[in-house]
This record gives C-alpha cells, structure tokens and sequence, in this order.
C-alpha cells in the first residue's frame, strides 16, 4: 500500500520516469509473460448528468481532471509502450466519463503526489494510497478497492522466511510506503528481542525492488499484495508470495481536503460503475477481482 503520509510501484517499458525505472522489472522475459492486462480494452462509462454537474466550474472549464500518479506499480498504474495503463488509469478514465471530463494522468514521485494535490498541480491523486488517519488530516479519500501487505520471497523461499521472521535479513521496499512503516515497527522489535535487525533496502521505484529480488541482491520484498500477485506472475515463476496477505485496508482517490461537492461526484462516480458492472469488468481485465473488491465506495473522512 503506498505510503504512510503518501503511498505505489512496478513499471513496464518504454518511457523514462521519475523514479528512473524502466522495463517491467522482472528479470525475465516480459513478452511470455502470463500477466494480466495486456491489450484489452477497458470498458467505456457513459456520462451521468446529475454527477457531472457537481463538477467544480474550473474542472468544467478545460475539460479534464489532472491526476498525480507514480506509475511504476503495476498492475495498478504503470507505463507500457509510452502510455500510462493499468487498473488505476482504467478505473481513473472510467471515473473522468461519468463526471464527462477527460483525465489527465501525470507521472510523479509517490511521495509528491499529495503535496502536489495540496499545492493545486493535481485535481485528483489515483496511485494505490492507502486510506490512513494521517493523510485524512491533510485529504479527502474516496474508498474503491482493498488491498494487504505480502511478502515476496525467491520460488522456493530458499531462506524458509516469513514476514514474522525478517531480523537480520536483506529486504528491498519501495521508498514512501507503508510497507516502509511496517518494516520499521517489525526492526524495533528484533532490536528488543536482542536479535539483529532487517537490512533495509529502500528504492524510488517499485520496479527497482522487484530487480533487487530477482537479482538475488536481497531476500525478500513487501508491496501490496496486488502487486506482488502480479510480480509472481511477470516474473515467469521467479519469485512466489511467502503467507498470507495481512493488514488489508483500503484504497482511496485522493481530492483536496473539503472536496464537498467534487467528493460527492466521484464517490457517486465509483458506486456507478460498481452498480453497472464497469468496476468488476476492469478488475477482471487486470486479475484484480477476487477479494479486494468492495460494493460501496465511501468519502472518507466521512464528514467531508
């Protein structure tokens, strides 16, 4: 899950980012990959006038919605042939035609996504964040998906971990994260139990942790489990998920802090797409479909 005050990951080709990722960050062949998405096309939403007109008038005016996201975490948002793609950009499309705006999507460093939001240079945030107390203190956060943390492992799980069991090993996470809190919180207590602590491994980019661990540089990874489900998978059997997924919680579309009207459009915009099945075909178009989809999108904070 992307970040504590912020949180994303695993780009494909094409295209320099910003975190100076490129390929599909597997190791292997990309092209004999039995990953999800490829070239299907994501269903079209049509435009509900009653939501659209809840639009804030500058949005109306230039017709788009400008969106901050890392796109270097697939399958949720990544760059493929020079084109940002994956379940966050169809999701986020999806959004944009039933408020009838266009959407804009803008590569950016995870952790400048809600400061850029704060700072007017984004409309929208769509990249995997987590919903958390903290960035409800500066954000508005509109539920549409559920995801945990899973650690990534070598096939084989040649050192025997868990994610209980992490002191005094190599493991690589994506900078920003709340992985990186949780790796912190598990460090504290191997110091208390007087054993060593994790050696950890941060990078800009998730593609970057996903090299790490092919490469045989470190032993392990967490990312959210929707990522690492598609990193097994890219990665031609390189790599396999070591237990269960844990602290699963959900995504949220960022909006500026007192969206009012603008949260209730997108919020309105989700539940639509839930409702008319456009949300389920986009999960299934991604492999997404199984347990972190939700029926009812919230605003959160609540009050909003």
């Amino acid at each position: 899950m992307k970040a504590l005050a912020l949180l994303p990951a695993f780009a494909l080709v094409g295209m320099t980012m910003a975190c100076g990722a490129g390929g599909n960050g597997a190791g292997g062949d990309a092209g004999s990959s039995q990953a999800p998405g490829g070239t299907e096309s994501a269903p079209t939403a049509q435009k509900d006038a009653a939501l659209a007109a809840m639009v804030p008038a500058d949005i109306k005016a230039d017709g788009k919605i400008v969106v901050g996201q890392d796109q270097t975490y697939p399958p949720n948002e990544f760059v493929e042939n020079g084109k940002a793609t994956g379940f966050d950009v169809d999701l986020g499309t999806a959004v944009g035609q039933v408020l009838g705006v266009q959407t804009e999507f803008q590569n950016s460093a995870f952790d400048g996504i809600i400061p850029g939001i704060s700072a007017k240079k984004y409309e929208m945030g769509i990249s995997s964040f987590t919903i958390n107390a903290e960035r409800m203190q500066t954000v508005d956060m509109i539920s549409y998906y559920s995801a945990g943390t899973s650690l990534a492992v070598l096939k084989g799980n040649p050192d025997k971990l868990s994610v209980d069991d992490l002191c005094g090993k190599n493991v690589a996470v994506q900078k920003g994260t709340t992985q990186v809190d949780d790796l912190g919180k598990r460090n504290t207590a191997c110091t208390k139990a007087g054993k060593q602590p994790i050696n950890i491994t941060q990078f800009q980019a998730q593609t970057d942790v996903n090299l790490a661990l092919t490469a045989k540089r470190v032993q392990a990874e967490l990312a959210d489990s929707p990522v690492i489900d598609y990193a097994v998978k890219q990665t031609g059997g390189q790599l396999e998920s070591a237990g269960a997924p844990y602290d699963t919680a959900p995504y949220g579309i960022v909006l500026p802090k007192g969206s009012g009207d603008f949260a209730k459009a997108v919020q309105g915009a989700v539940q639509k797409l839930i409702d008319t099945g456009i949300y389920k075909k986009i999960l299934d178009k991604w492999g997404l479909s199984g347990s972190g989809a939700i029926t009812k999108s919230e605003i959160n904070p609540s009050a909003s």
